[in-house]
């Protein structure tokens, strides 16, 4: 199965650079991403080795905010482990790891079927970590590991490759809240996350100029490496946005939107609750 990219609309590009220079803009939204820009709290550079990276990827997920410090924990006493030891576990073992943040049977069998997958794709000589063809490894990825969607396939890609490797990762809240406030029609089925994700990179690679010297401007405390285009620090403005104006939505958030530009604190009538 293959997805094909098409080429983003210019009425696309023109919103997405508009939503992210306003969204990056709020001072809620900047003091979070400069948080977890550098050193992510979900996804840690002190974890090195890939497949724990991509196993952090999976258990990450239905993890409330609230609990990202239970998190980070289990996943530090499993990268104490490291990889090997883990996947030769009892399950019994492993649930008592994985009991602070539950589901244990899911995290079980997502670890079991990562290392599956990992044995795969070294047997056919594919390895995660170069510069493959990430849209391929994601869809790979999707379909060959238990409990593992669109998302967290690309969550797991992301976190192999680097923060900065051009993959903006998209979740649930973003296809059914992020795409529509930027007048994007997506498929109604799982498939809009990586249809969405295609649009997103596209639109940032076509303005890769003003996306780099944008943070700069609002004064961002970020380390952005300079022959990157910004997906990570996009993503993370997007991904906080969400988080915290649509999914309420906030009362500042105009209704108007895609059309109003501004988004929030216009002159238009706010958005009643």
């Amino acid at each position: 199965m293959t997805i094909e990219r098409a080429q983003p609309r210019a009425i696309d590009i023109r919103r997405v650079h508009r939503l992210v220079t306003r969204a990056a803009a709020l001072p809620d939204v900047q003091a979070e991403v400069e948080a977890n820009h550098d050193e992510n709290r979900w996804w840690p550079t002190s974890i090195t080795d890939p497949r724990m990276r991509m196993l952090a990827a999976g258990w990450s997920t239905r993890v409330s905010y609230r609990m990202v410090s239970t998190y980070a924990q289990v996943i530090a006493a499993a990268d104490a482990q490291g990889f090997d030891r883990l996947i030769a576990a009892t399950d019994a073992e492993l649930s008592e790891l994985v009991r602070p943040i539950g589901l244990p049977r899911t995290r079980i069998d997502y670890l079991r079927s990562l290392a599956e997958l990992l044995r795969n794709w070294d047997k056919e000589g594919i390895d995660p970590t170069s510069e493959a063809d990430c849209d391929a490894l994601i869809l790979d990825f999707a379909q060959r590991v238990r409990g593992a969607s669109y998302k967290v396939a690309q969550c797991a890609m992301l976190t192999a490759l680097g923060y900065h490797c051009g993959i903006i990762p998209v979740d649930s809240g973003m296809v059914s809240k992020l795409a529509p406030a930027l007048g994007i029609r997506l498929p109604s089925s799982a498939i809009a996350h990586e249809v969405f994700r295609h649009t997103l990179e596209a639109a940032v690679h076509a303005r890769s100029a003003d996306y780099r010297s944008l943070p700069a401007e609002l004064g961002y405390r970020v380390t952005i490496p300079g022959e990157v285009v910004p997906t990570w620090w996009v993503h993370l403005v997007l991904i906080y946005f969400k988080r915290l104006y649509l999914n309420g939505p906030a009362p500042q958030l105009c209704a108007r939107r895609p059309v109003c530009t501004k988004v929030v604190a216009c002159t238009h009538r706010p958005h009643r609750l």
